[in-house]
């Protein structure tokens, strides 16, 4: 784990854990306000989640050629969360326009 330095691992997990915090934070939300677009964005962050497990999975193992596997498994996982997030946010802002009508 000589790749990256102390501060850096530091910001990697803290990451992780904002980020499940988050997740949990939104779905409590959208389960006491009945509001279940909140509840899809909190499905589509978890493939964001499993790419940065991905990523610090890799650098465990000092970003092992082994494992290059691994990187494209992230980088498709990013792809795929990202646009989950494009289309939850499409979808909360299609639900709360429909409510100013």
């Amino acid at each position: 784990m000589h790749e990256l330095s102390l501060g850096t691992w530091f910001i990697h997990i803290a990451t992780l854990f904002e980020w499940t915090l988050a997740i949990i934070i939104i779905n409590h939300i959208s389960e006491i306000s009945a509001n279940k677009s909140l509840g899809w964005l909190a499905i589509a962050m978890l493939p964001n989640l499993a790419s940065a497990m991905a990523a610090i999975t890799w650098h465990i193992f000092d970003n092992s050629i082994d494992l290059k596997g691994l990187v494209v498994v992230q980088s498709a996982l990013t792809m795929v969360g990202n646009s989950c997030l494009a289309l939850a946010a499409w979808n909360i802002y299609k639900n709360e326009s429909k409510k100013t009508i």
